[in-house]
């Protein structure tokens, strides 16, 4: 379960850095079509980063749900 969550931590600072430099991209780019560029990209990214955080909180919730199956499962034999 750890793991999982590292990974998505370490996924979110990849993204925020991607985004970081994105950021820089565009501010020294002075060709239009590389802003373009650049602005579907950064899309893609912050899309990216809101699938990781919502994949996060679905495995939290399936956690939690596990966690309580094992409960009903324990009261239901004793």
């Amino acid at each position: 379960m750890e793991r999982g969550k590292s990974h998505g931590k370490d996924s979110q600072r990849e993204l925020d850095v991607l985004l970081s430099r994105l950021n820089a991209l565009e501010a020294s780019s002075s060709d239009k079509y590389q802003k373009s560029v650049i602005g579907v990209i950064r899309t893609l990214a912050e899309n990216q980063k809101h699938f990781v955080d919502e994949f996060e909180h679905l495995m939290k919730a399936i956690d939690l749900l596990t966690l309580q199956l094992f409960k009903v499962e324990h009261n239901k034999n004793s």
